[in-house]
């Protein structure tokens, strides 16, 4: 009886290290309108360009038959679930993961499954999914890979700058950034998400100063907490993505992916976003 991990898509855990780690998911959907679609069907390249031309798509949640499909895979075969999905306050991921488990319990009254809410998305949401297929592979009970998961929630971090607020006015996922609508002239905000909401951690004039107040802040919470693992995200700018990676290795001696971000999420913070994402050894929170 191993533990199997199931996350959703907008982990963007890069597909040779989810398989590697035998990590399941569920897709989130894009639609122009009438024409709908998973985002994992879709390449990063081909969606920009769609959305370059014919607007911003909406998004929704993967199906409930999704969720009941592949978590019934696992406990048929009497191996335990642990679910991690996206934050429930982004979308209704998280409450369709719990639905779907009770169905599953109804037919499988002693499986053992646990549904956990990520409180964020992309790769904070996709290191909690790694670190527990980790303990999962170390052949860990459920009760541990749980607390794990729940352990990098509260250690990791997830830095980005919007090229511009519009994406995230418009899908309503802005929270506490709002105030900054309006505002932009020469100023950068530099976003983070905080108990499932974005929120803006500072603000600074020019992109450059904004981009090294991200690397400080990584640094700061380094220097205190210590250093687990460094991913660099993009949408639709991977120079830029590159350039990060560069300044951050002239500081940080350890390896760090370039991890692209997909449809679901880059539809609502647009393309031209960039951003770090890290969890430290011990808990920022």
């Amino acid at each position: 009886m191993t533990v199997r991990i199931l996350t959703d898509s907008t982990s963007y855990i890069d597909n040779d290290l989810r398989k590697e780690l035998d990590i399941r998911r569920v897709s989130l959907n894009i639609s122009f309108g009438e024409q709908s679609m998973r985002e994992i069907d879709v390449t990063n390249e081909d969606f920009y360009q769609m959305m370059e031309k014919e607007g911003i798509p909406s998004s929704s949640q993967p199906s409930i038959g999704e969720f009941y499909q592949e978590m019934e895979k696992v406990v048929s075969q009497g191996d335990p679930l642990c679910g991690i999905f996206l934050s429930s306050d982004m979308s209704g991921t998280y409450s369709t993961a719990l639905l779907a488990k009770e169905m599953v319990m109804e037919k499988y009254p002693e499986a053992q499954i646990e549904i956990i809410d990520a409180r964020s998305n992309s790769m904070q949401l996709g290191f909690a999914a790694l670190q527990g297929a980790r303990a999962a592979q170390a052949q860990k009970a459920l009760a541990e890979v749980k607390e794990i998961v729940l352990e990098n929630i509260k250690r990791s971090r997830f830095l980005f700058i919007p090229d511009n607020l519009d994406y995230l006015k418009k899908g309503g996922r802005i929270g506490g950034a709002s105030a900054l609508i309006g505002n932009l002239f020469k100023i950068i905000p530099i976003l983070t998400v905080e108990e499932g909401k974005v929120v803006v951690l500072t603000k600074v004039r020019h992109k450059e100063k904004a981009i090294l107040a991200m690397i400080n802040k990584m640094l700061e919470d380094i220097s205190k907490y210590g250093l687990g693992e460094i991913a660099v995200h993009h949408i639709n700018c991977l120079d830029e993505a590159q350039a990060l990676v560069k300044k951050i290795k002239e500081k940080v001696a350890t390896q760090v992916k370039v991890i692209p971000i997909g449809p679901v999420i880059g539809l609502h913070v647009g393309p031209g976003a960039i951003g770090i994402v890290y969890y430290t050894e011990k808990d920022m929170r």
